[in-house]
Formats: structure tokens, sequence, C-alpha cells
């Protein structure tokens, strides 16, 4: 109620009061006391009005300091939510890069334990062929008059070139050996030192393209490209891989590759293509769990719509 109103029905009662005391005979006294009372209860109502616009003024201040108050906090969260967001945003862009990294150091691991068993394999062979070697010269000392010479190592029988570890015919004899640039090639990539490990990787494949470790040294060209995001090259190196050794353990990988460079080409529909690929010809695989996740995230299905 506002003071207005609160005078005019001060008033009104004022004067129903005198308006009575005119109507009928009233002692004089009496009409003093009653306009005392209500000059009394106006003083009470206006002083009650006072008060209650002093609160309304003071709760209007409480509230509008809360809401400046739940402002700043609204905003100090925003700008939290924010440097969250870019802290994830961070993370994820690192952890794809330590993802291959670490893929690519995995691959290289992989490939010192197949190299590896190749090795034991060929030394296990040359100590057959050795052993049977050593039982013929035993034979022939056996069986041949003593003014017989023992044959030296011109009648060697062991072949010259075991696939790994000479040149290739029309080479140069002082080529590093198969066994050190591919080691030292592995040892390269995995440390980061890309540069390096492409030109070992190049020397070996001129000078032992027909080794069984051929098609990795080729994929690892690529495997660097892709590392170094010279995308356009890396899918060039993959598709050798594909095209020259259709024999190669490194086929689903480079395919893996190849679709994933393909995509951050921007060239989206040969890449999805690639890695349906994948999931079709190497069911069961690590490349096939990561194809899958790959087209999850891009949100393409695993198989075209017929």
């Amino acid at each position: 109620m506002s003071i207005r109103n609160i005078v005019i029905f001060a008033a009104a009662v004022f004067a129903g009061a005198l308006g009575g005391s005119l109507v009928g005979p009233r002692p004089a006294e009496a009409v003093a006391r009653e306009i005392i009372d209500l000059q009394r209860d106006v003083t009470t109502l206006l002083q009650g009005q006072k008060d209650l616009s002093t609160q309304v003024t003071t709760d209007h201040t409480v509230v509008k300091t809360l809401v400046e108050q739940a402002s700043d906090n609204v905003g100090k969260l925003n700008a939290t939510m924010t440097s969250v967001q870019k802290s994830v945003q961070d993370v994820q862009a690192n952890s794809g890069a330590r993802l291959d990294t670490m893929s690519t150091q995995v691959q290289g691991l992989s490939d010192n334990l197949e190299e590896i068993k190749s090795r034991l394999g060929k030394l296990n062979q040359q100590l057959v062929d050795l052993q049977s070697a050593v039982q013929s010269i035993d034979s022939k000392i056996s069986g041949s008059a003593p003014s017989n010479a023992i044959p030296t190592g011109s009648g060697s029988t062991r072949p010259a070139n075991d696939g790994t570890s000479a040149p290739a015919p029309g080479n140069a004899s002082s080529a590093p050996s198969a066994d050190m640039l591919y080691s030292n090639g592995l040892r390269d990539i995995t440390s980061g030192k890309y540069d390096l490990a492409r030109q070992e990787f190049l020397d070996y494949l001129k000078y032992y393209s027909d080794t069984d470790l051929a098609s990795n040294a080729q994929f690892y060209l690529g495997e660097i490209a892709y590392s170094q995001k010279q995308y356009q090259d890396a899918v060039a190196e993959f598709d050798k891989v594909l095209t020259v050794y259709p024999k190669s353990f490194k086929l689903a990988p480079a395919r893996l590759r190849k679709g994933l460079a393909l995509i951050e080409l921007g060239q989206k529909t040969a890449g999805v293509r690639e890695l349906r690929e994948v999931i079709r010809r190497y069911p069961g695989t690590d490349e096939e769990r990561r194809a899958r996740a790959r087209l999850k995230e891009l949100g393409v299905a695993v198989t075209a719509a017929n």
C-alpha cells in the first residue's frame, strides 16, 4: 500500500469521525481523544510504510548483489570450461601423435622379431650345410690315399648369396650389409631420425630389393612420409607395397595407413574405401579394429550402402 493511499484512508476516517461528532452532540473531550487516537494510527501506518520501503530497498540491494555475484561466477565458469575444452583438445591431438609414434615403434619391434627369426632359420640352415660339408670331407679323407690333398675353400659348396647379406647382382661390392642397413633404419625411425632412416631404407632397396625384408623397407618409407605429414608421398609409398610386394605381411598396415593418409589429404571417399577394404580383407587384425574405429569417428558406416 502506497503512502498516498494511506493518507487518503486516514483522511476518510478523520472525516467520518468529524461528521459523526457533528451529527450527534458528543462531549468535546471524547472527540478530541478520538482525533488523537486517529492521528496516532496514521503516524503508525506512515512509519510502517517507511519501514516496509526501507526493507524493500535493502532486499533489492541484496538481490542485486547476489545477481552480480552469480553473473561473475558464471563468467568464471565459462572461462574455466573454455580452458578445460582447450586442454582436452590438446590432449586429444597429442594422444593422436603419440599413438602414431607408438604404432611405428611397435611395427619396428615386430620387424626386429621377424628379422631375428629369419636369421635364426638361416643360421640353422648354414649349420646343417656345414655339418654336411664336414661329413663329406671326413668321408673323402677316410676313403682316399694319404697323398691326396684335402679340398680347400675353393671347393666349398656354401652359396655366395644367402638372400639377405650380400648385394644384388650388378651392385657395388662395397655396399653396406643388408643387416646393417635394415637395423640402422629401424633404429633411426623409432628414435625419430626420419631423414637418416629414409636414406638407409632407400639404400636397402637399392642394393637388396629382392630380399624378404624389402617390402618392410618400402613400408617404412611410407611411414616416414606419414610421420612428417607428407601425405601425398605416403600414399605413393604405401601403394608400392601393395603393388610391388603382393605377398608381403605389411599389406594390412600399408592399406590402413594409405586410407588414413587419403583422409588427411581431404580425399574422404577414397580413404573410406581403403578402410573398408582393410575390414573386408583382414578380419580379426589390429588393422581391422583401427579401421573400424576411424570410420566410427568419421560417422561413416563400416560397409557401403547397396
